[in-house]
This record gives C-alpha cells, structure tokens and sequence, in this order.
C-alpha cells in the first residue's frame, strides 16, 4: 500500500493522468489504477521506466521503491492473518522494516515496553469487549512485536512516557510494580533510550497525545502512527511526517534525561 501511494505521488508530481501513464508504459489504464491501489504488484522494470516517465531523478529514492516492490518477505506475522484485523499486520510488518522507531506515550506504557501482564489487562478493557480468543490473540501479537527492540535486529529505540501512564494502573499494584521494573530493565540497553515527563515538568502541551514515528530507508518513507477508535492510522505525507518530527524533537527537549527518568521510574515504583 506504500509502494502504491507513492507510485500515485510520483505520478501526479509529474502531471500524468492514470491513462497518460498506462499510455507510456503499455499497459491499460486499468492495470496503472490496479498498481496504485495496491492491488497489483510491479516489477523492478516496470517501476523503474514509470520512475523514468515521471522524471524522478532521485535514485535512492526510486532503489527504495524497487526493494518495495520486489520483496518477498513471509514473516512471522503470516500466521496472525485472517485471525487479527489487517492493521494488525500492517503494524508488525512495519516494525519488521523499521530503521529506527519513536514513541511518545501519555496514557499507557508503548506496546513494544508491555509486559504480557499489563498488555492483558489493556486488551481486557476494550469496548466492544473481546472474547478471551480474541484477547489471548492480540496479546500474543503484542509479545511477539517486542522482537523488534529485544531480538536480534535491536533498532534504535527512543520512548518518551508521561507521567500519568507510569501512574495509571490498568490491572493492579503487583502489575503496575511490574512493568515498572520491566522499564528499568529494558532502559539499561544500549539502543533504548526512555524518558519521563514529570507532571510538575513545563511543556506538557506538546505531549498532548501519543504518536509512534517509524523510520524508513529514506526520511522519505517514514510512517507515522496514530491510534483511532477504527483502529490504527499510518500517515506518511511529506509535510506531516515533518511536523511530527519537529514535535517528537519538541517533547524530547521538555522530558528529563535518560539517567533521571530511571531514577524517576525507581522512585515511582518504590511508592507501589
């Protein structure tokens, strides 16, 4: 779906219409609109004589779509399809290919960060509820994504966490205790660095809601996502991945430093 709307992009910079393009690759109409639905595929030839037509001269640009386009990759996600909703998927396969990953959380530990305790009782309180199937099926899901910080491939990971969802309890003491010590834990990696905004810290109106920003190949391909009440929402336009950038960079410089933010959490946790 990426691939796709890129494609569209690049078509539409150059001021093609779908019947132009089909016209100068030899195709029918059909197939361009079928390509930039993300209902057909488009091998490395053809994507590179459409990148040609539409003057896009930015090689790296046009190599990152090709390894698109020609990647083939079943990962361990497949055997979630048809059981979870699609976004699910999108999500873990996102991970997969991430360069670099950043959280802001307000009100629950990131989902890369839950532990198996906390990540039930946050699936438990869904409206409309779950079916425990259901539920056992998304925390499954949940434990599996952490092997995108915690397995082999350890991408640069930067969380920074409020206050309030330190302090929110979604199951109980011994699993809010938990997490915490889960945090501390996991902040001593050499690629994961947590913060903390305090309450009593000023700027608190630019960690008004949470945001994931996932990196591309190229700043390019970045993905921002946002949790909707549908369901997640992956936003990738130019000038939205650049305001989140600016505010990612925004809430970083209000949150306490990484050595502070673990000994806020230890205090935190002291108190349970």
């Amino acid at each position: 779906m990426r691939l796709a709307r890129e494609l569209r992009r690049l078509r539409e910079a150059a001021g093609l219409s779908a019947r132009q393009a089909a016209a100068l690759l030899g195709v029918s109409p059909a197939q361009i609109t079928h390509i930039e639905s993300g209902l057909a595929g488009v091998s490395e030839k053809r994507l590179r004589r459409l990148a040609s037509h539409y003057v896009c001269t930015d090689e790296q640009f046009v190599d990152a779509l090709v390894a698109m386009a020609t990647d083939r990759t079943r990962g361990w996600w497949e055997e979630y399809r048809g059981l979870l909703p699609t976004p699910f998927l999108d999500l873990s396969e996102l991970d997969h290919h991430a360069t670099f990953r950043r959280d802001v959380a307000v009100l629950y530990v990131p989902g890369l960060l839950q532990t198996e305790t906390y990540a039930r009782a946050v699936f438990s309180n869904r409206i409309p509820e779950l079916t425990p199937e259901e539920r056992d099926l998304r925390v499954r899901h949940r434990l599996a994504r952490r092997v995108t910080i915690e397995g082999s491939a350890r991408i640069p990971y930067k969380a920074v966490i409020h206050e309030a969802a330190l302090r929110i309890r979604v199951s109980d003491r011994t699993a809010s205790k938990a997490q915490l010590a889960h945090l501390l834990e996991v902040s001593e990696a050499d690629h994961i660095t947590l913060r903390v905004i305090p309450f009593d810290l000023d700027g608190f109106a630019r960690a008004s809601s949470s945001m994931t920003y996932v990196g591309g190949p190229l700043p390019k391909l970045d993905t921002v996502v946002r949790d909707a009440p549908h369901g997640s929402v992956f936003i990738d336009s130019e000038a939205q991945l650049n305001a989140y950038r600016t505010r990612f960079r925004k809430v970083e410089a209000v949150s306490l430093e990484p050595d502070r933010s673990r000994d806020f959490i230890h205090e935190l946790a002291k108190e349970l």
